[in-house]
């Protein structure tokens, strides 16, 4: 990642200001500003992401339980960006001891704690200030302990005693109880008590961690609230019976606290025989990784603050305090209590692909013609029924899959465990290194494992995204029997669940060219055998980035030629440098180009003698953007790629991806009308990135032209 570098208006010594930076001398003219760095920062971008989800959360045309229902993605998203992406810098600070204020990582820590504070700052005054008051609007209450009843009162503590109380053990501190492990983003309690303890020492700090097994939203019962939906927060049942817990003892000060853990799990696969093995042993440590974030409520008393800081040996900038819960993510278990149709989005229901019969044969309807499906406004479920048709067949020989992430309770894996157990040669390649998925991948490919299906995982040090899917099938024709291949390539995981909320592209296939790709991916995926030549497929980290840049600079040269120049592309993040380079030059050489960039986005748009002909968009809606679709002019050719990749290193080579070319003209037609001319029309979601690297907001929020919304009319 690029840094702005500083740019001295003269050679005149510097001497120090007051915050210890240099300052130059007066030198009677005004200093020409510093050029803006040609990579906007990778870390500030994707919070920009979170600010525009949080967007929707403070929209009043979004139905209330959604709207609460972004505030806890934004929380989920603030976790794994500790977790993942800050982990990573603050290891950095600790392996060079780079903590001085005038450090580079120290200055990029603090541009980013200082945006992630102000994030959270607004994210808790849309939770107090409007959430929370609108459900009050509609007689849905959240109850302090202040708020509630005798009655009601009553009735938690009871509730607290047969539910909570059990379940707690206090841990005091001093020499023989030192501070306990405390678990990744775990809700627990600081209490500072008055008085002296059994053995007549005076002060204590004492820890409560709360079990993770315990819910966060409690429903009062109807007859205490006839008139309100009513509800109490865990937090505040444990706060109200905190002295319960310590006898004799007065509390001083408490807050609640929950630590968030560095969560990126390390193997050498160089080293190790057996990953699955490896993983499962660092699976055990992922709760303990170090400290990156500390929340606290915005009344803890500074002297349990600096313990925690201490404890956890962080700096004060990654102290959050705030106005509520410690951890939003979990009132995900209110809006599932929220049952009103009118505090809902309308319910989909995934259309069945038009021109496709259901319960149609999937092999003769492929043969005949490549499908599209364009999920979630087309149903995920000719996928299914292609796996169910090819278990169910006995001409069906052979299946591989690559599995990244299905979700529990799969019927994908329930297919492909009754294909093996049916005798058909089943070969699944499972990423065990899916982060966050690992310990479900590990037991999905036990499973598979011990009906006799031959399971992979992929190849050393490169995560396998690909999503695909082959079927051999025995048929006969003319009298004489051959192998014929059919094919899934896919934009999103193999997840029934997501295909509902996710924006995906999918592709059903038997052109042979096509399959014949697909089957040297997975020749090579699990003989570890150098990758033959592809007709079709970019191949990652292999082809994928060369054929991409080959593709940019060739609209380039076209427009050098006085010929039009064309790059349209959706993703969900951009920051690849060498990508960004390549679209830059083919800017100057005239070619326009169109970025609907979903989340982090290195590359500056509009830029004079730059990026003057980039435009970049983000569009955030009820779904989330997902695909990624690669478009060249060609000189009216029209090349459409699909792909499981995005525009990142990562993406292009540590992972094993694939882009495929999208061939009947009819389907690429409906590529390029869905999953590009939708969004560029798009003004209700669609924020604009700005050359400072600040987005505008949409035209006309939730009201104008909807991408989403047309095709959820267009396709369902």
């Amino acid at each position: 990642m690029e840094r702005p570098e500083s740019t001295p208006a003269s050679t005149a010594p510097a001497r120090r200001g007051r915050n210890g930076r240099s300052v130059r001398p007066a030198t009677g003219r005004r200093p020409e500003a510093a050029p803006a760095p040609r990579f906007l920062d990778r870390e500030l971008s994707h919070l920009a992401f979170n600010e525009r989800v949080l967007a929707l959360a403070e929209r009043a045309s979004v139905p209330l339980a959604e709207r609460l229902r972004y505030l806890c993605i934004v929380s989920s998203n603030l976790d794994e960006f500790f977790e993942i992406r800050l982990s990573a810098l603050m290891g950095e600070m600790r392996e060079s001891g780079g903590i001085g204020e005038a450090s580079r990582l120290w200055e990029s820590f603090s541009r980013i704690a200082e945006r992630a504070h102000a994030l959270v700052d607004r994210q808790y005054r849309i939770y107090n200030e409007q959430i929370i008051p609108k459900l009050a609007g509609e007689r849905i209450v959240v109850l302090s302990h202040s708020k509630r009843t005798p009655a009601q009162r009553a009735w938690v503590r009871e509730y607290f005693e047969r539910e909570v109380r059990p379940l707690l053990s206090p841990v005091g501190l001093d020499p023989a109880h030192p501070f306990p492990q405390v678990m990744n983003k775990a809700l627990n309690f600081i209490v500072q008590l008055d008085g002296k303890d059994a053995f007549g020492r005076p002060g204590a700090i004492a820890i409560v961690k709360v079990p993770r097994a315990l819910p966060r939203v409690i429903p009062l019962p109807s007859k205490l609230t006839p008139d309100r939906q009513a509800f109490v927060l865990l937090s505040s049942v444990i706060r109200a019976h905190l002295a319960d817990l310590f006898p004799r003892r007065g509390i001083a000060g408490f807050s609640q606290f929950r630590v968030t853990r560095d969560s990126e799990l390390w193997v050498d696969e160089r080293e190790v025989s057996d990953l699955r093995e490896a993983l499962q042993v660092e699976l055990t440590q992922r709760h303990f990784g170090n400290a990156v974030r500390l929340e606290v409520l915005r009344t803890c008393p500074d002297p349990l603050e600096l313990l925690l800081r201490e404890q956890f040996e962080l700096p004060a900038q990654a102290v959050y305090r705030v106005a509520g819960p410690v951890n939003l993510v979990r009132l995900n278990q209110l809006v599932d209590h929220l049952t009103r149709p009118e505090h809902r989005f309308p319910p989909l229901v995934p259309a069945w692909p038009r021109g496709l019969p259901q319960g149609a044969d999937l092999f003769e309807a492929i043969r005949r013609s490549d499908i599209l499906l364009h999920h979630p406004f087309e149903s995920f479920e000719p996928v299914i029924d292609f796996l169910k048709q090819a278990v169910a067949d006995p001409k069906v020989v052979a299946i591989r899959m690559t599995l990244y992430r299905t979700g529990t309770g799969s019927v994908l894996v329930d297919l492909l465990e009754e294909a093996a157990r049916r005798g058909k040669e089943v070969t699944v390649v499972v990423e065990l290194k899916a982060r966050f998925d690992e310990e479900a991948n590990i037991n999905l490919a036990e499973r598979l494992e011990a009906v006799g299906a031959q399971t992979v995982y992929g190849l050393v040090g490169l995560k396998t995204h690909a999503k695909l899917l082959m079927v051999l099938r025995r048929e006969s024709a003319r009298g004489r029997e051959r192998l014929v291949r059919y094919a899934h390539l896919g934009t999103g995981n193999y997840h029934p669940g997501t295909t509902k909320l996710y924006t995906d592209f999918g592709l059903l296939t038997a052109d042979p060219a096509m399959c014949t790709d697909v089957e040297k991916v997975f020749m090579h995926l699990t003989s570890l055998t150098r990758v033959e030549r592809l007709k079709h497929l970019w191949l990652a980290p292999f082809t994928l980035h060369q054929h991409n840049l080959a593709a940019i600079a060739n609209e380039a040269r076209l427009a050098r030629a006085g010929k039009p120049g064309r790059v349209i592309a959706k993703v969900n993040a951009l920051v690849d440098e060498a990508t960004i380079n390549a679209l830059y030059e083919a800017s100057g050489a005239g070619v326009q180009i169109d970025l609907i960039v979903r989340g982090a986005c290195s590359l500056r748009p509009g830029v004079k003698g730059l990026s003057e002909n980039i435009r970049v968009r983000s569009i955030v809606g009820r779904f989330l953007e997902h695909h990624r679709i690669f478009y060249f002019g060609a000189g009216g050719s029209e090349l459409v790629y699909l792909a499981s990749a995005d525009w990142m290193g990562r993406n292009l080579f540590r992972r094993i991806e694939v882009a495929f070319p999208v061939l009947d003209p009819l389907l690429k037609q409906r590529v390029i009308d869905e999953g590009l001319r939708a969004y560029l029309e798009d003004t209700a979601e669609t924020w604009t990135l700005l050359p400072s690297g600040e987005y505008a907001p949409p035209r006309q929020p939730g009201r104008g032209v909807s991408a989403q919304r047309k095709l959820l009319a267009l396709l369902t």
